[in-house]
């Protein structure tokens, strides 16, 4: 008895596999997009500059470690004249609530915590 071989585009089994292999990775991590806006004043806005371009290594890490990514922080001034923060990350852990209350009791970031206010 003869196998019969069926010709596929080569195209069409890359589009195939990359598609479900996607559809896998995404279903092993769910992921929690979270954003929030809040002003800031213009008297602070040199100091917030200068803080957030050396943010603390153990800041950083604590973010990571209660499954935050692509934490982006965008400042912009408006048409009202007023300064405002964007800002958006992605939760890719199991415990939202756990990770939050986890991140808010380590000592060092309620320090940075209190330098940003």
């Amino acid at each position: 008895m003869r196998k019969l071989l069926v010709a596929i585009p080569c195209s069409l089994l890359l589009m195939a596999m990359w598609t479900y292999m996607h559809a896998r990775a995404e279903a092993a991590q769910k992921v929690q997009r979270f954003g929030s806006v809040i002003g800031l004043k213009a008297e602070k806005l040199d100091y917030y500059k200068e803080l957030h371009a050396n943010a603390w290594p153990e800041v950083l890490k604590m973010i990571k470690d209660c499954n935050i990514r692509n934490y982006s922080i965008y400042l912009h001034k408006l048409d009202d004249g007023n300064y405002y923060l964007f800002s958006y990350f992605e939760y890719t852990g199991e415990d939202f609530k756990g990770d939050m209350a986890k991140m808010a009791a380590d000592p060092i970031t309620q320090k940075w915590w209190s330098f940003c206010k």
